[in-house]
């Protein structure tokens, strides 16, 4: 609008009069235009900025969750590793000992029996003395998975601080039930991650399972709390887990609003949940649209350029009031632990924009002591100069990556020239504004551990060699490795006759004897061949390169050869062993861990089975021996369990009057599937196994038992003679189970009598013949069995004082042609009475052959002319309800 240069006050007063209220009009609403669209966009601004910052919180708490549980996860492996391959029973004892779970945090670590009961434990009034009936100890015993679990403890732990408990399930060796392990952590320890200082006085967290079963919050300045929700309205929230979100003051138990962020573990079924309060990350914004109103009112009123000033002002005032926001996010990032040191980083950037280094603007003392400086020292310094151990590019380009993605975080071990005074370091970095802030925590306690607890899970306690787990998990990097550098041989070494060192001698002998074998073993083997304990007195050789047989074989020789001479244990103590091994050529005979083993395993076996202290290489012929051989040990130890065997009797009789005299009981296996077994078929193999010492406890159980039955259906008892073999006297007490046997029964020593082979007592048998005259004096007849097959001399005969000799039906056979036979018969009968021992001609098959053994004065007789093996109940009804009735 022109105005004229000439006018009439009157005029003039009139148009200002109408311009300066339409410019104050105009400027006003401008004022308020602008002043409305700036709090609005602030608001939404502040709104994404709030959910930013509770989406990142909860993104780093699962982190600190997936960590903290994955330290759970690994102690309770190696703890479960360690008990169910040594049974120690003071090991948690020792491990605290040690300086290990004395962190306060730790309310209790404790091994469970399957009675519930504690076995081990770091602190005995951490947890309750009984967990038979504990809910979560009935879900490990009911369930095979050795997964671990998470919950919350019951009422018995430590009342003075809610506990959560880690627990996983133990097996025995046959993988039964045996018990759990336990670790009881204080709930805090979850909730740590930040305070109130970080999260705002009406600021939370909460760590709950997917499944519901524990809840854990921490509200304000409080400390961790399990047992359910109590701000947090878990019905309400519990579907909104797709991003952080604004959730209004019904979803919370103290009707605050605030934005919420979820983040579930990609590891464990835990959610973690970080809740900022909208009145604490709004009030920059409300703060900005009160002082604009009260502006903009002013501005209205006074003339247009106040209302500018004021509107230029306001802007001012909300750059401040935003780098103001941005300083205080820093530190709350910055400051999460007192531990910690904390710096704030502003890139330095050159001419082009690009960042060329940072420079520390504020620190803390903490942070400051980690370089050896002040607070004052510090801050002013290029980020580039302060490791002298790391080399300045390499620092700054961290610093650039943080500042690209917006967070990084690393572990390093600090080098041995740098500033820093301590070993490893945790280095976390946060992108705020246009600067970093970065978190600087020591752990070098903590790698110490983590190094320590892995070494404890690759190594044999006993022998100092790697273990079991070390072969499983590095064997397939070794496979590659060979497949590049001449093959690889894997040499299963298997100690022959430990079992009975170990037995003779105790545990201490055979430990020390697994030692030196260890070391023996050790010396035969080139730098790069590893040496592994397999488990109890079995060892695996890693040989690598193995190029091919020759070479091995050479090796596996060199190591029997050694193992046959006798090792010395100390104080005099002499223990003689040998080495069975089985090998397995990489690729030959297999391309993965699982298989190698398998195979060199099968090929020990067939060196044991061709005669022990040798070696064999693994062939696929082996395989359907040693599985047939396999399937009958489990289906002989299934027999045993399910009581599959039975006895059956052959009387024997007087040769002169058919009178019954006695019996032999005669052992049947009743198989399930294939009917009644004849022992031919399965003793000797329950001999080579050992399996024969809990069959022959199952015959003297089963032959008393059998006594007593009859004696109470009334009918006439004659004496029932049992076998008992070398391997039952060699592990000795056979004495004490037929004496106790006896008397559980009631049935007199008398009318128990033990048959053993005459070859079981030759040679330097001292403790078998201590073993027989214990039998004598406990008034059991003894009887030497198939007599004539064995290596029995007349001196021998002459000094072991036995009661009855035998004949072995080989004889017996020859007595139908006549002439050397009857001859040879008649000289063992005449033998035997010379020395005070009845005889009893087994095998008699024909009347002329019973006519024979009555001339020549045999006392007793059995065989099929006699009467075939009889049922127990076939044979009272045949000969035992007759008053010592004559045998038809």
């Amino acid at each position: 609008m022109k105005i004229p240069a000439a006018s009439s006050p009157s005029r003039t007063n009139t148009l200002l009069a109408i311009v300066w209220p339409v410019l104050a009009v105009l400027c006003a609403a401008a004022l308020w235009a602008v002043t409305i669209l700036r709090a609005d966009g602030d608001a939404e601004r502040a709104r994404l900025l709030l959910l930013k910052e509770a989406d990142t919180y909860a993104q780093a708490y699962e982190q600190y969750v997936t960590r903290s549980i994955a330290q759970m996860d690994q102690i309770t492996m190696q703890l479960k590793h360690s008990w169910e391959h040594g049974q120690r029973q003071t090991l948690l004892e020792d491990m605290r000992a040690d300086g290990m779970f004395t962190d306060h945090a730790f309310v209790s670590v404790a091994i469970v029996g399957a009675d519930g009961k504690v076995r081990s434990s770091t602190r005995r009034n951490g947890l309750p003395e009984d967990l038979l009936d504990a809910a979560f100890f009935t879900r490990h015993k009911n369930s095979n998975s050795s997964a671990l679990r998470v919950d919350i403890a019951p009422a018995g732990f430590d009342a003075t601080r809610e506990v959560v408990l880690f627990t996983r399930r133990l097996d025995r060796l046959d993988e039964e039930f045996d018990g759990i392990v336990v670790m009881a952590v204080d709930a805090a320890y979850f909730t740590s991650f930040v305070g109130q200082s970080t999260l705002g006085a009406d600021g939370l967290l909460a760590m709950a399972d997917t499944d519901g079963r524990f809840w854990i919050e921490q509200a304000g300045d409080e400390t961790g709390r399990p047992g359910g929700p109590r701000t947090l309205n878990k019905t309400s929230l519990g579907a909104h887990r797709d991003g952080p979100r604004l959730v209004g003051h019904e979803g919370f138990g103290d009707g605050v609003a605030r934005a919420m962020g979820w983040r579930d573990s990609a590891v464990y079924p835990v959610v973690a949940m970080v809740a900022l309060s909208q009145r604490d990350g709004s009030a920059a914004a409300q703060l900005y649209w009160e002082e604009s109103r009260d502006r903009a009112v002013a501005g209205s009123i006074a003339l247009a350029l106040m209302a500018g000033l004021a509107s230029l002002l306001s802007l001012r005032a909300a750059s401040r009031a935003r780098e103001h926001e941005a300083v205080r996010l820093a530190y709350r990032t910055a400051t999460e632990s007192a531990n910690d040191g904390f710096y704030m980083a502003a890139p330095v950037r050159d001419r082009k924009g690009q960042i060329v280094d940072f420079r520390i603007v504020d620190c803390n003392e903490r942070g400051a002591s980690f370089y050896g400086m002040t607070r004052r020292d510090l801050v002013g310094r290029a980020v580039s100069t302060m490791d002298r151990g790391v080399s300045g590019d390499e620092i700054v380009a961290t610093y650039r990556t943080a500042m690209a993605t917006g967070f990084y975080e690393e572990d390093r071990r600090m080098p041995a020239d740098t500033r820093l005074a301590f070993a490893w370091g945790r280095r976390r970095l946060v992108r705020v504004g246009d600067g970093l802030a970065v978190t600087l925590q020591d752990i070098s306690e903590r790698k110490k551990y983590e190094t320590e607890m892995e070494r404890l899970a690759n190594q044999d306690s006993l022998t100092g060699l790697r273990n079991r787990s070390w072969l499983l998990n590095h064997v397939p990097t070794l496979l590659d490795a060979a497949a590049h550098e001449g093959g690889l041989a894997l040499l299963f070494v298997d100690l022959d006759e430990f079992k009975q060192v170990n037995d003779t001698h105790g545990h201490a002998v055979g430990d020390g004897l697994l030692t030196a074998a260890a070391r023996r073993l050790g010396a035969l083997l080139r730098p790069g061949d590893e040496v592994v304990r397999f488990g109890g007195d079995e060892f695996v050789v890693l040989m690598r390169p193995a190029r091919d047989a020759f070479q091995v074989a050479a090796v596996a020789e060199r190591i029997v050869a050694a193992f046959a001479r006798p090792f010395a244990l100390g104080e005099g103590l002499q223990a003689s062993v040998g080495a069975s091994i089985g090998i397995a050529m990489f690729p030959r005979d297999g391309q993965d861990a699982g298989t190698l083993i398998r195979h060199a395993d099968i090929a020990m076996y067939a060196a044991k089975h061709d005669g022990k202290c040798q070696h064999r290489f693994y062939d696929e012929k082996l395989s359907g021996g040693i599985q047939k051989r396999a399937r009958l040990k489990q289906e002989l130890i299934e027999a045993i369990a399910q009581e599959q065997f039975v006895l059956h009797y052959q009387p024997r009789v007087d040769p002169a009057s058919n009178r019954l005299l006695s019996m032999e009981a005669l052992l049947r296996w009743r198989h399930p599937e294939q009917g009644m077994v004849a022992p031919g078929e399965f003793i000797p193999f329950a001999e080579a196994s050992g399996l024969i010492v809990p069959i022959g406890d199952l015959v003297i159980e089963a032959a008393c038992a059998q006594l007593a039955a009859w004696e109470r259906e009334g009918a006439l008892l004659v004496p029932v003679s049992i076998n008992v073999s070398a391997r039952q006297f060699e592990r000795g007490g056979v004495k004490t189970r037929i004496e106790e046997a006896l008397a559980r029964h009631g049935v007199p020593a008398a009318l128990l009598e033990v048959e053993i082979t005459e070859s079981a007592m030759m040679g330097d048998r001292d403790e078998i013949l201590a073993e027989l005259a214990a039998l004598r004096a406990l008034g059991v007849k003894l009887h030497i069995d198939d007599f004539g097959t064995g290596y029995s001399s007349l001196s021998q005969l002459r000094t072991l004082r036995m009661d009855v000799l035998k004949v072995d039906r080989a004889f017996t056979a020859e007595l139908d042609g006549g002439g050397e036979g009857r001859v040879f018969f008649e000289a063992i009968v005449s033998m035997a009475h010379a020395l005070g021992m009845a005889v009893v001609a087994e095998g008699v098959e024909t009347a002329a052959q019973l006519q024979v053994l009555r001339e020549l004065g045999c006392n007793e007789v059995q065989g099929y002319f006699i009467s075939r093996p009889l049922a127990a109940e076939d044979l009272a009804e045949r000969y035992l309800a007759l008053p010592q009735a004559a045998c038809a």
